[in-house]
């Protein structure tokens, strides 16, 4: 039995409840993923809850980007932006068929002020180029060896060629520097089987609604399979909250009086047809906005991703892109390209709350100026919380985690995920080429042969096992995507797939990449789960009739484009 099938989901339930561990993780998002893998390969025995589907929350919500974070540059955040850099650097080298060097052009314009967000100027912007330029070398050098490649400064005609929408009065130079891409649902899941192929033992859709406590110290969690309403109880010596947003509430569940307070800020997305913004192979930073923001038009998959935001709360468990955080970004997009873009030429919006950490003592302000650090934290009651961070420093949060446990039983720490391939990694250079002839000889095109092998690396040879055995598995999802029938039935067999939505929304990114935002397959893909999950056919309804409904709430959140 896969470790992560449907059908190793129940088991893995029954083993939480009979088995004692030594780490439970609670949050199957990217920092709990990274804190599985880190315990799991010291040789923790470890178990891992998430209270709905793995990557459900902002770990399938970010900007894709894996980088050192150059907006922090003019704050002085200068650590922060090297263990950033360093740790791109090893992703790159650890996920290679999920992480990707990408270019990011920044454009300069006359008159600009606070570019990149910097909270100073220079007298009639004069000499802001040249700033640019030092900080730029400053971003390369700090990130020693793991640069990608040394930023260049870039002529007018230049900055054009990769963005010829881009309004051309008042251009006047630009610089090209270079950070990285991922798709964050799939790093999130590659985290996760790579845990459970080191004997993690992991659940979605299992919520952590209290903590069995003996003389004050935590023992272990009470939990409820949300699918079922069955109670269980994971016991466990030490319990690690690694819930993003929702580590403040968590924390609160020991009775005692949560550490750090956390201030959610939503960063919201627009996702567009490359028609209709055309980029090409490089991200575009537009300068400068009001509020000092950075927006990036990102070239994503067949699509181009535009944001992000920096507002306040809403509710954490369905952040919606309200009118107007559509009508903030459309400002900018319009701002900087000749041609007018429109809400309807909007594929999907998405958000996402960023756990940005606000020490109880601090005043309030703006989320914008909190900065994106980590804390590990120990409860009175054993509690360990990892808080704050970003995607790209997942696993170095995650070893700072697991540190402390490692401090806890007397052993020295070790680091072993520094150079630990993840799932469908290892060779995967000296694969692709028999991935892309085999593709072709079961006749799928050369756009789904790259999806395959850049969402799952080497075991894209167990999708194509599958079509070799039922042929009619290489049939598309959707008819302007390359997302195939096969995938269905390994979200299933491989990657604890419960639900539509987690195929539509995680799984893979349709929800996102569809005009119909996965309407028109959620049926086809209902009928598949249901001969993976045995459904009935009134379960099979109730499944389809479930996703069309959240959707439906969704647009309503959203003002109904």
């Amino acid at each position: 039995m896969q470790p992560l099938s449907a059908a190793a989901r129940r088991h893995n339930l029954a083993a939480l409840a009979d088995e004692h561990f030594d780490v439970l993780v609670i949050g199957g998002g990217v920092t709990g993923a990274g804190v599985a893998l880190d315990a799991a390969a010291r040789g923790y025995r470890v178990a891992l809850v998430e209270k709905a589907d793995f990557a459900s929350g902002t770990s399938s919500k970010s900007t894709k980007l894996v980088h050192g974070g150059i907006r922090y540059l003019p704050n002085f955040d200068f650590a922060l932006v090297h263990e950033g850099l360093i740790e791109r650097g090893i992703l790159l080298r650890n996920a290679p068929h999920l992480v990707h060097p990408l270019g990011f052009v920044l454009p300069i314009y006359q008159g600009d002020r606070h570019p990149v967000g910097m909270p100073f100027t220079t007298p009639g912007g004069i000499g802001l180029g040249a700033l640019l330029d030092a900080g730029l070398w400053l971003y390369d050098v700090m990130a020693g060896q793991h640069s990608i490649q040394r930023h260049r400064h870039l002529r007018r005609d230049a900055v054009l060629g990769y963005l010829p929408d881009l309004v051309p009065e008042r251009l006047q130079e630009g610089f090209m520097y270079y950070d990285a891409q991922t798709n964050d649902a799939r790093l999130t899941m590659a985290l996760l089987r790579t845990a459970a192929q080191r004997g993690a033992t992991l659940a979605n859709y299992a919520a952590v609604t209290g903590f069995v406590m003996s003389g004050g110290t935590i023992q272990g969690a009470q939990v409820r399979d949300t699918l079922t309403g069955d109670e269980l109880t994971v016991r466990a010596r030490h319990v690690v909250n690694a819930t993003g947003v929702f580590a403040e509430q968590i924390e609160a569940l020991t009775g005692t009086t949560p550490q750090v307070s956390i201030e959610p800020s939503k960063g919201v997305h627009l996702v567009f047809a490359r028609e209709d913004v055309p980029v090409g192979d490089a991200a575009i930073v537009l300068p400068e906005t009001e509020d000092k923001r950075i927006l990036f038009i990102v070239p994503w998959e067949s699509r181009v991703v535009f944001g992000t935001t920096d507002t306040g709360t809403g509710d954490l468990d369905h952040p919606a892109a309200s009118p107007a955080d559509v009508a903030y970004l459309l400002k900018y997009l319009n701002r900087y390209l000749t041609k007018r873009i429109t809400e309807e030429q909007i594929i999907s919006t998405y958000a996402g709350y960023r756990p940005l950490v606000r020490p109880r003592a601090a005043s309030a302000g703006t989320t914008a100026k909190l900065s994106r650090t980590h804390a590990v934290l120990q409860s009175p009651t054993g509690l360990v919380s990892i808080v704050g961070g970003k995607l790209t420093t997942y696993r170095r949060m995650a070893q700072d985690t697991v540190d402390v446990l490692s401090k806890r039983d007397g052993k020295k720490p070790l680091h072993p995920t520094l150079a630990l391939p993840l799932q469908g990694s290892t060779d995967w250079p000296q694969a692709q080429p028999a991935l892309a002839a085999r593709g072709a000889a079961l006749d799928l095109s050369a756009a789904t042969v790259a999806h395959l092998g850049a969402s799952y690396g080497t075991d894209a040879a167990l999708v194509l096992d599958l079509i070799a055995a039922q042929p009619s598995l290489a049939g598309l999802l959707i008819a302007d995507l390359p997302y195939i029938q096969a995938e269905v039935v390994y979200a299933c067999r491989y990657e604890m797939a419960q639900t539509p939505d987690d195929v539509l929304a995680r799984r893979t990114a349709i929800i996102l990449e569809d005009r119909g935002r996965g309407l028109g397959a959620v049926a086809l893909v209902a009928a598949l789960m249901a001969q993976e999950l045995a459904w009935s056919a009134a379960e099979q309804q109730t499944q389809i009739a479930a996703y069309a409904a959240a959707l439906q709430l969704q647009q309503v959140a959203e003002g109904v484009r």
